[in-house]
């Protein structure tokens, strides 16, 4: 399949913000209204998609609604980027309402985390277009430091390839050099994709994972990834990077992770906090070939452009 590279975004451009998870209701409204003043303070166009402020179901949008949101605002030639407004627990549910060839069409900028972690790797896996795991839209506002917004206007704006930013720490699990193409973000969710009709192909890619302590407990994080082991994902991979997992036993990531992979695999394994649900959010392009060299102090770097 064609790779898509998305143009960058520019200063006076429209970004179209929709709503695929969590609805946007109380706290929300507000919150999108102050990152909506942010943008525009900054020089960018914010157009909310048709649905964003609906609850039909009580707990979110209809998928249906979702999806046409999806497959309006990359039909929309105005709007260049697309944000997500925030995370939550069932984008998955427009897999099967979205116009993928419409998206091959119009190939643009779409970003989010944790719950988007769906409907970006999809989106990839479907259609080629490199996406993006990066702040939600509503984050802009909420997040104590700009940190994460400016990442994002790294990646987008300026085209840069450096995740994080300098001094940031790197620790290695396992040494080794690889390549391969992005895949990942939030874990659970990755999780939720290894098989079935909406699967990923995880087959010579570099994994990043990251997972929310405060609704993850490290037994269930066991689950998940052994799950991955007993499907094949860690037979296919040619490199894992992980990033955020803060539990209040204080067990950690690192450690549920060698548990699991142990010995039996040659892949290099990196961990690193600059993503995932905290306030330091780089942001990975998903589709883009990256390399991991354990011997360097920045152990992982991007080797393609991911907007042109």
């Amino acid at each position: 399949m064609e790779k898509l590279i998305p143009n960058k975004l520019k200063k006076g451009n429209t970004i179209g913000i929709i709503a695929p998870s969590d609805p946007i209701i109380g706290d929300n409204i507000e919150e999108l209204e102050q990152a909506r003043k942010i943008l525009e303070k900054e020089g960018f166009k914010v157009k909310y998609s048709k649905n964003i402020f609906s609850n039909t179901n009580g707990y979110s949008s209809t998928a249906k609604e979702k999806a046409e949101d999806i497959n309006e605002i990359f039909s929309d030639k105005e709007v260049k980027m697309i944000w997500c407004a925030k995370g939550g627990e069932n984008s998955n549910t427009t897999f099967e309402y979205i116009d993928y060839e419409n998206i091959k069409q119009n190939p643009k900028i779409i970003c989010g985390y944790s719950d988007i972690t769906s409907l970006t790797n999809i989106i990839t896996e479907k259609t080629g277009l490199v996406t993006f795991n990066g702040t939600n839209f509503k984050t802009i506002a909420t997040d104590e430091t700009d940190y994460s917004y400016k990442e994002a206007i790294k990646r987008f704006v300026d085209g840069s390839l450096e995740i994080g930013q300098k001094g940031e720490e790197y620790i290695t699990l396992k040494d080794g050099i690889a390549e391969g193409e992005l895949i990942g973000g939030n874990l659970s969710l990755t999780r939720g994709m290894v098989s079935g009709k909406y699967s990923i192909n995880f087959q010579d890619k570099i994994l990043f994972i990251e997972e929310l302590g405060i609704e993850t407990d490290p037994a269930l994080v066991s689950n998940f990834l052994y799950y991955m082991k007993q499907n094949g994902v860690f037979e296919k991979i040619k490199g894992l990077w992980i990033g955020n997992y803060k539990h209040e036993s204080n067990i950690n990531l690192e450690k549920i992770v060698l548990d699991v992979i142990s010995d039996e695999y040659n892949f290099p394994i990196i961990k690193s906090n600059n993503f995932g649900h905290i306030e330091t959010k780089t942001v990975i392009p998903i589709g883009i070939k990256a390399r991991i060299d354990t011997t360097k102090d920045v152990k992982i770097e991007l080797i393609e452009k991911c907007v042109k």
